[in-house]
């Protein structure tokens, strides 16, 4: 019976069906904990929170910071992450193109309503954040760049998960730890929302991300699109029965203008 050649041995590989490389689950455990911490670290601090010993991850410190992926400060001796995540992220990612369209059109709507406007995706059964125009009035709303929030409770879940094909869309949902405890009302009270998504083309709620906030959110992309994204506003408190019916022309306009520009929409 073989238990795995020798340099899978050498590296640390787990044989079996679901094959494990410890160094490498330790590094990402690493660089998963700074960026969820926000801030600097120590070598202590990163052993507690990741539950090993310090000189366990000493090798792992290392060799993410001889690769340029965190910096030790000198006085304290805390890690903290660099940007060279987010320039391999951004060194090719099938949303650039997109990012690029979508610019001048956001700009230009931003410009018009007075109010932000942010694209997002669907990542790992969360909503992520890729692009944001701010407005520039005095008071406004603002959402964070990279920022990740929960499907089920968001105007932009919500929307792509109403525009996925029926498997990726169990699939998704299969993948959500709330969603599974959710008794068959709640389940089916979902189905029949997202339905009515799907039907009028947008989805917009009041209050429900935080007190006095619209979010107004239309697809970019198509039902046979390879990419898609959600295109919403988040507005502070106007009056909530002429909201849709003043901004929602403006938002499809420039999604339009958006899939027209990157190609996903012809």
């Amino acid at each position: 019976m073989s238990t795995g050649n020798s340099e899978e041995l050498e590296a640390g590989i787990e044989s079996g069906p679901n094959y494990r490389v410890p160094a490498l689950e330790k590094g990402l455990d690493v660089l998963e904990c700074l960026a969820t911490q926000g801030g600097p670290m120590t070598q202590s601090q990163l052993a507690r929170q990741l539950e090993r010993g310090p000189s366990e991850i000493f090798r792992t410190l290392m060799t993410l910071e001889r690769r340029g992926y965190i910096q030790r400060e000198l006085e304290s001796g805390a890690y903290s992450l660099t940007l060279r995540l987010y320039e391999v992220s951004h060194t090719h990612s099938p949303y650039e193109e997109l990012l690029r369209a979508a610019a001048p059109p956001m700009r230009e709507l931003v410009n018009l309503v007075r109010e932000s406007c942010h694209m997002s995706v669907i990542n790992n059964g969360n909503l992520l954040v890729l692009a944001q125009e701010e407005s520039a009035a005095l008071v406004r709303m603002s959402i964070a760049i990279g920022g990740v929030f929960p499907l089920l409770h968001t105007a932009s879940g919500r929307l792509l998960m109403a525009h996925l094909p029926a498997d990726q869309l169990t699939e998704t949902l299969q993948n959500i730890s709330e969603y599974k405890t959710w008794t068959p009302a709640q389940k089916d009270a979902l189905s029949n929302r997202l339905k009515q998504i799907k039907k009028q083309g947008y989805e917009y709620v009041y209050d429900e991300t935080n007190s006095g906030v619209h979010d107004l959110a239309v697809l970019l992309g198509s039902e046979t699109s390879s990419i898609r994204a959600a295109l919403t506003i988040t507005a502070l408190s106007r009056n909530p029965e002429t909201f849709v019916e003043k901004v929602l022309p403006s938002l499809r306009q420039c999604a339009q203008a958006i899939g027209r520009r990157s190609g996903i929409v012809v």
